[in-house]
């Protein structure tokens, strides 16, 4: 991977997570999203994630990338599989099973 200044970037190791979150503006829902996410992270992944925070009302064109059709809506590209979550994060253990870092319940019965 290469920077925009040139310089070789060394790839995320397996154990990173890179995760994208699609936020309009400066919403109550928006904020409320990143601060659920980054203590999240925090708590769960500490020094093994990458948050990229994504306003699509200044970057409208990068929804469709992703296929956004909701915000907020977190993105998981690594570890693979991609997975999506919708919404402000605020059910923490719902978001625990949606990034895969706890199982449903289901799978646990």
């Amino acid at each position: 991977m290469i920077t925009r200044k040139g310089r070789k970037k060394e790839s995320p190791s397996p154990a990173e997570w890179d995760l994208r979150l699609y936020v309009a503006g400066q919403s109550k829902k928006s904020l409320t999203a990143i601060t659920n996410l980054k203590k999240l992270c925090e708590e769960y992944l500490a020094g093994r994630y990458r948050i990229e925070v994504i306003d699509l009302l200044q970057t409208p064109q990068l929804a469709a990338g992703d296929q956004i059709l909701a915000i907020p809506t977190l993105v998981r590209k690594l570890p693979a599989p991609m997975k999506k979550i919708i919404g402000d994060l605020s059910n923490q253990e719902r978001a625990l099973v949606g990034l895969d870092l706890r199982p449903s319940k289901e799978k646990q019965a």
